[in-house]
Parts: C-alpha cells; structure tokens; sequence
C-alpha cells in the first residue's frame, strides 16, 4: 500500500468520497470511524494478556500476578496436546505438556487454573479450536462449582477450525465436521450464554504465517461467511448470531496501513452484513474485535527493539478501533515471558490509555486524506481477494484444494525475499545490526510426565465406570445422528471423563483430517 512516486494527498485523491457513505461518525453506519460512538474516551479495550504455560498452577499464579496489575481481562493459552486433544500422559504429548501454553487434561486442571478468580468479575477469552467444546464445556462446570450463573460469564472461545487447516495446524478432524462442531458451540451458547462470544474468527495467525495486511482481512472475512452461512442454514437467523461474533487480528509495524486495514475491515463486514444477509439489527453490522501485536515481527537480535515495535503496533491498534488487545512481551523471540517482560507489555496498553491523550477522541485520524485514501484503496484490494476466493467455492473449498495456502506461501516468499534483499529494513537483523548476546529470563521447561500421569490415573480411578459409559454412548450417538455435541460433551465431563477420551469418542464418529 502507499504510493512510491508520489506520496503527497490531497482532496483530488477523494473525489468519489461521501462522508456519510463512506465514513459517517463513530457509532455509525458504516462504523468505519469504531463501533461505538464515543469509543475509548467512554471505556478503554479490555487489556487482555495472553498466557498460560506448565500447570494448572503455575498457570493460576500469573494469571493473580497479571490482574494485581491492572489486566482487565483473562487470555488462556493451551499447550499442544491439550490443543490436539491429547491427555497429558498420552504417547504423543511426550516433551511437549506444559511447554507452549497450560496443559488440560481433566475439569481438576480447569478448576485449578481459575482458583480464586471469580469467573463472574473477569472476562476470559480461550484461544482452543479443535476441543473447544471440551474447555468451554470444562469453564462452564468451574462456574457452576463457583456458583456462578452461565448468564454471567463473560468472554470467548476462539473455535475457529477452518483457520487451523490453512495456518496453524493444530486440527484433529476433517473440514466438514470441524466446521459443523463449531456451530454446535455457536448454537449452545446463544440458547444457554447470552455474554459469550462463541467464536472468535482468528486472521492473527493466517498474518503470522505471511499473509499481507489486505489478504488476512480476506482470508478471516471467507472463512466467516462459511460460519454466518453454515449457521442460517441450520436454521439460526442471523441477528439471533451476527451480534455476538468476534474477530481477531494481528498488527505489524506499518502504523497507517494497519489504521486503514482494520477501518476497511469494520466498513466491508457492516455492509456484508446488511446487504448480503439481510441483518436487520445494528449490532449485527458491527465488527468487533481483538488485536495482538504480531510475535513474528519480533528479533532475538537487537532484543530491546521489540518494545518499540510492540509500542508501535498497539499504538496502531488503538487508533485502528479495536475492541481488546494483547501486547507481545520483548522477550518472546527467546522464550515465554518473563514476569518483567509481560508487566512492561502491559504497561505499554496503561501508557497508551491513561497518559497518550489519543483515548479522549474517537478516532482521531478521521478525515487524512492519507488515511481515507489508504482505507478506500484497502478495502477494495480485500474485496478482490475475496471475491476471488468467492468464485472457487468460498473459504472452505479454497482451504480443502489449497488454493487459500498458496497465497500464504506466495506472500511468506516475498516478504521473506524483501528481507534478504535489504529491500525491506528490520532494525537489529538486516540493517544496524548488533552483535550482543541476551540470556532469557524465564524458560519454559516440559512438564514432569510422571506425576502428571499419576495425577491423571488417580482422577480416572476416583470415578464411576457406569456414568462415563453411558456419558461416552450417548456422546458417541449425538455426533452419529448429526445433534449438537455440546450437552453430551458435559455430561461426559461431569462423569469425569478426560479430553483425550472425549475425543477419542469423536475422532470414531467423525475421523481425522490428514
């Protein structure tokens, strides 16, 4: 984006430009200017760090720590096995429980997590797709426990598969399925959460696998259409859905591209919604969503650079609208951050709120002819790349026939390529380099197996054979007759059944995705 000969805007550039088609004011139509109309100087994003890693416990404890800081909001992050549906002491989960996120196995691992935090006092988002059902199922049990009414919780779970076949790659079933099961979770929590947001439609991670700042609004945009249309056809009508997704995306360090992308973004969904589903309610136009600043654009080399750049891209993200932000902490190119690290990370969302002044005036940048021009031209190149996937069948078809990853690859190359050219200048690792050597100040060591086996063989032993079975056949039986598997899922967990277990009921309905 940009122009390379001629940068300089003028009016002549907005000739076609009508300020209430086109941007309105905030909290209107097309909502290009934020979703609400006073924005941040009403209430700030919820401050939402993501973490997790080790055990429950472990867990438990930075979670305290981060809302002692002033954290408006939980983040869980999941460790491998746990986000492939692994037990702990299952053969695959070896070297790698508790060693990229918090690994949960059993409701005794959920319960432990949230020790202590009032789960009606916190909004808490969970960023698992393949078991979602499974950990919202396990949250749901701990309010219960806490005797917090579901009516009362607050958050997300992100449930997003069709990402995790083209970017991130921790699927366990094949499309269909997994696309179905996460309108399973949509369909429970509109009847039973009416808080919950039940699927966050995730373009970070289509970003940090190379993605352009136009091609993850495209891509995350495909893959939502599939969710609206998979969800009207089973009958939901769409304001009764439309209200409550959620979006999330990633943000790099080019300031007004990022501010145009997510302006585009909330302008193109308002007007897919109104007028290619017919959404009647306003809350149904409305794109809200989370911001993480990008942990692919972080250097092990220059490591201090990093807290400028994650300044930048949380900068950017406030300025873009978003709803709730996550801001990287410095120490991540060398390991899960450390408790100074993640406290400046947060810090820098409290600088931005409390002290930059930018948070008294909804978008402040509205109305630049450099940014209006950036977001029309935005917007239009979102739209051809979706209207290409469109012509090939939509997202899912385009992720099935790998059409979808292809463009990820294509433009991984190239911004690779920028790089190694020197065309594209990354302080500290192609230009003013440094030759200093930092020691992390936290790692991440694997869980202990063994005890975590013997954790889990006492909690299967301290059960009853006679309710997991019959939790397990009706389990077994809603996903063969097509039923939503939310309620058996948690009448499986109430009988203590693990997550590896559960789905293993399901990979024998379902199959897996190779």
């Amino acid at each position: 984006m940009g122009e390379e000969n001629n940068p300089h805007t003028t009016p002549d550039d907005l000739t076609d430009f009508d300020y209430h088609r086109d941007l309105g004011n905030p909290g209107d139509y097309p909502f290009t200017r934020g979703v609400y109309p006073g924005m941040y100087s009403k209430r700030f994003w919820t401050m939402r760090q993501y973490a997790g890693f080790g055990n429950a416990v472990q867990t438990n404890e930075r979670f305290r720590y981060l809302l002692d800081q002033g954290q408006t909001g939980l983040s869980v992050a999941f460790d491998l096995p746990t986000q492939l549906g692994y037990d702990s002491d299952h053969e695959m989960s070896l070297g790698e429980v508790g060693k990229c996120g918090v690994a949960v196995s059993s409701l005794d691992d959920m319960k432990t997590i949230f020790r202590g935090i009032q789960l009606d006092r916190v909004s808490t988002s969970m960023t698992i797709n393949a078991t979602a059902p499974m950990l919202l199922g396990m949250y749901l049990l701990v309010a219960e426990e806490q005797g917090v009414p579901v009516q009362n919780l607050s958050g997300t779970v992100q449930n997003d598969p069709l990402k995790e076949f083209l970017a991130r790659g921790n699927y366990i079933f094949p499309v269909e399925p997994s696309v179905k099961i996460a309108i399973d979770v949509l369909e429970y929590c509109i009847k039973n959460i009416p808080r919950w947001y039940y699927i966050s439609i995730s373009g970070y991670h289509i970003r940090e696998a190379g993605s352009t700042a136009a091609q993850e609004i495209a891509l995350t945009f495909s893959h939502a259409l599939e969710y609206v249309q998979k969800a009207i056809d089973r009958g939901i009508g769409v304001d009764d859905f439309a209200p409550r997704l959620s979006f999330f995306f990633g943000c790099h360090s080019n300031f007004m591209e990022e501010v145009a992308k997510f302006r585009a973004a909330r302008r193109l969904w308002a007007r897919i919604m109104r007028e290619r589903f017919k959404a009647r309610n306003p809350k149904s136009w409305l794109l809200k969503f989370h911001t993480q600043t990008c942990g692919s654009t972080l250097t092990a080399s220059g490591i201090q650079n990093n807290i400028l750049r994650v300044c930048l891209q949380a900068f950017a993200a406030v300025m873009g609208g978003t709803q709730s932000l996550h801001t990287n902490s410095y120490d991540e190119a060398l390991s899960l951050p450390s408790e100074n690290a993640v406290k400046l990370a947060l810090r820098t969302q409290q600088m931005i709120a409390y002290e930059s002044g930018v948070t008294d005036w909804p978008d402040p940048l509205g109305g630049s002819y450099t940014l209006e021009k950036l977001t029309n031209q935005m917007e239009e190149e979102i739209k051809a790349i979706l209207d290409n996937i469109e012509s090939r069948g939509g997202g899912a078809k385009c992720v099935e026939s790998g059409f979808s990853a292809r463009i990820l690859e294509d433009s991984a190359y190239q911004y690779q390529q920028e790089i190694e050219s020197g065309t594209r200048k990354i302080l500290g690792v192609n230009f003013l380099t440094e030759s200093e050597e930092v020691e992390p100040e936290f790692t991440s060591e694997a869980e202990n197996t063994q005890e975590r086996s013997q954790s889990l063989i006492y909690y299967r032993d301290n059960r009853s054979d006679d309710k997991l079975k019959k939790a397990f056949d009706e389990l077994a039986s809603a996903a063969r007759r097509n039923l939503n598997i939310m309620p058996p899922v948690i009448s499986a967990l109430r009988a203590k059944a693990t997550l590896g277990e559960i789905t293993e009921i399901l990979k024998g309905e379902y199959g897996t995705y190779d």
